[in-house]
């Protein structure tokens, strides 16, 4: 092991006359002029035919039956980048949680259906999910009546699932009749073409292949139909299933039309809606239901020759979040095998029952709460009225291979952070750009009083959030941090960037080479020094601790803290590497492919050519006059947006840098796309 200072950041805030500069925060709406706004959002489309009158502000109606790729101009935003990965699960944290047993789907309303921006906002109040160890698939709800039907998923929640081992499906809402639904939408969706195919059905997969998403929920209520368009719905959907098969997706269906045509939620698995299950990857099971229907649902489906976790029960926590009451016995009997899988319909109430005003922290906060129980460490599951996921489910993992690195960057913050220093200081959202966080939160295990765990915004040293450690230690604690699946060499090595607040503490690196024998028990940790630090004498500091003394496969990283009294210590960065990573090639042909001018400035779209390697994403920087550069913002795709571009003292052009930045923060030569004032 040794120690050596970290290097400061080459982006600067700005000096000079630039220090008060304001550069405009990716993600920010652009003012409309003669050539439309271009602020490029989430797409969402009618079936065929539109609504009659006007579209409300900020509302374009489109027709998905029109819909083609080559005239998208917002495809290249709305494009997700990262595979969906492979997960692994290991020995489960406590004697509660179940492997190969009930899965939990989430269906989550990150904003509404128009005006959901295609790559971040500038604000960090945002649902910035990172709990996806616990989750199976993430459906993207919305859709409206006066808006648009069917929604698709914007590429950073994509991105970001996927990194995690989650699929994404985009919505098709058909409403009821109370909420503008219109009969017309549905047979719309399901009416066939002269030959007699659904040309529809080939649009969705068409759409979820070009935009890299996993498929799509089907949630058809408008009632006032009859056999015949029930039967044109088996149809349809069995021909979509069929088309989603050949293209690696998914499909869900919602419990609510049955095959007669009429809305009739079941609340179950039965003779009224098996043909639409049997067609389908799986049920949302309408919140209707009870212990006897979910126990002949789960019945029903092994007869059919399905899994009965193939069945998702609705769990509304829209308005009750963890104080929701719900029949968990019915569900997942601790007793005895889980009877079916659940749906959480709009969790997002952890962040909307906040107050005004809300920060990030508070609503991390929050989210643990929900989804790791009241102990606030899945370890130590609780026992009150709320059975957490993290208490239910075994989580998973994707970190598995080399190298790997993190900055505990959660997606969203006050500020962008590069080395330790202030990149940007508006807030933002993306969760693209969100690291592979610990899917344990927090397992801290000590004799002595334990300290607390979290996402912590008001400093990092990369992105916007570093992992803060707060206590009043009488004893060492270790801290869970990653369950991993990666293979040791005699190069193998461990990097932490880190930095004591508050005292001194002596940091060491936990290692497992195996996992507990059961569920519950301790990891079996061997720990390596990675140095003391004291408050005040060092500031980020980067340990390198060798591995080269073990073997085999490590399948748990954390960090034994050592101390006495009152400490904060905070984790900016880790790494596992095989030696040192090169910098990825520099991305080609960076251009300006529109521009739109008005009283806030000029906005720009920018695009460039995909780099041939594999890239954590790209970053974007604004040349300053003084020969500084402040961060702009960063895409796992190739187009970004920047609002309201004005010019900076006299210059006569703005200049815009991209780079490539790898697995290990390895930044590419930077490429230009100007655009002249």
């Amino acid at each position: 092991m040794n120690v050596r200072p970290s290097r400061r950041a080459v982006v600067l805030t700005g000096v000079g006359a630039a220090a008060a500069v304001v550069l405009p925060p990716f993600g920010a709406r652009a003012a409309e002029n003669e050539s439309g706004d271009l602020q490029p959002y989430a797409s969402y489309w009618y079936p065929d035919s539109l609504p009659s009158g006007t579209p409300g502000p900020g509302i374009a109606w489109r027709s998905l039956k029109e819909w083609k790729a080559e005239d998208d101009k917002d495809l290249a935003f709305n494009t997700a980048s990262v595979p969906l990965a492979a997960r692994f699960a290991p020995v489960p944290v406590n004697r509660t949680a179940r492997r190969g047993q009930a899965r939990i789907q989430s269906l989550v309303s990150f904003a509404h259906t128009a005006g959901n921006p295609s790559q971040g906002a500038a604000t960090a109040d945002y649902y910035a999910f990172t709990h996806w160890a616990y989750l199976d698939e993430l459906v993207f709800w919305g859709g409206s009546a006066g808006e648009g039907l069917i929604l698709a998923p914007n590429a950073p929640i994509v991105d970001a699932a996927h990194r995690n081992g989650v699929p994404v499906l985009g919505t098709v809402f058909l409403p009821p009749t109370a909420w503008g639904g219109d009969l017309r939408w549905t047979r719309d969706l399901v009416r066939r073409d002269a030959l007699g195919r659904f040309p529809l059905a080939a649009k969705l997969v068409e759409v979820a292949v070009a935009y890299g998403f996993d498929g799509w929920f089907l949630n058809a209520e408008t009632d006032g139909g009859d056999a015949a368009l029930g039967a044109d719905m088996l149809a349809f959907v069995r021909d979509l299933k069929a088309r989603a098969k050949a293209a690696g997706l998914r499909i869900t269906w919602y419990d609510a039309m049955t095959t007669g045509g009429e809305v009739g939620w079941q609340g179950q698995l039965d003779d009224e809606n098996k043909e639409f299950f049997a067609n389908a990857d799986s049920m949302f099971v309408d919140f209707r239901w009870s212990r006897g229907t979910l126990a002949s649902s789960g019945e029903l489906a092994g007869r059919l020759g399905r899994s009965r976790y193939e069945l998702w029960a609705g769990v509304d926590v829209e308005s009750g979040g963890w104080n929701t009451s719900v029949d968990w016995d019915a569900i997942v009997p601790e007793d005895r095998p889980h009877i079916v899988s659940y749906g959480l319909y709009r969790p997002e109430w952890t962040r909307e029952q906040l107050p005004a005003g809300r920060t990030p922290a508070q609503f991390h906060a929050a989210d643990d709460r929900f989804w790791t129980g009241r102990s606030l460490d899945p370890s130590r599951p609780d026992t009150d009225g709320w059975r957490a996921p993290a208490t239910v489910v075994a989580d998973r993992a994707t970190v598995e291979r080399l190298p790997f690195a993190t900055s505990f960057n959660t997606g969203h913050g006050l500020r962008w952070y590069e080395e330790g220093v202030v990149a940007s200081p508006a807030e933002w959202n993306h969760l693209g750009l969100q690291d592979r966080l610990p899917g344990r939160r927090w397992v801290v295990r000590t004799g002595g009083r334990r300290p607390a765990v979290a996402f912590d915004f008001a400093d990092a040293w990369r992105g916007g959030s570093s992992l803060l450690v707060d206590g009043d230690f009488d004893a060492p604690a270790t801290v869970e941090l990653y369950a991993t699946r990666l293979p040791l060499s005699k190069s193998t090595v461990v990097e932490l960037t880190h930095r004591a607040d508050v005292g001194t503490v002596t940091v060491e690196l936990a290692v497992a080479l195996r996992e507990p024998a059961r569920p519950g028990e301790p990891v079996p940790y061997v720990c390596r020094p990675a140095g003391t630090l004291r408050a005040g004498r060092t500031g980020w500091t980067t340990s390198i601790v060798r591995l080269n003394s073990l073997s085999g496969t490590v399948r748990s990283l954390g960090v034994r803290l050592v101390a006495k009294g009152a400490v904060k210590w905070r984790l900016g960065a880790l790494a596992v590497r095989d030696g040192a990573a090169p910098p990825p090639p520099a991305p080609a042909r960076a251009r300006v492919t529109d521009s739109a001018t008005s009283a806030a400035g000029t906005s720009l779209r920018l695009a460039w050519d995909r780099v041939p390697t594999a890239v954590r994403h790209y970053e974007l920087h604004r040349a300053l006059p003084d020969g500084s550069r402040r961060f702009v913002g960063g895409t796992c795709g190739t187009a970004f947006f920047v609002p309201g571009v004005t010019p900076l003292g006299a210059e006569r052009s703005a200049r815009f840098e991209i780079r490539a930045v790898g697995e290990l923060y390895t930044a590419s030569e930077a490429v230009c796309a100007v655009h002249p004032w």
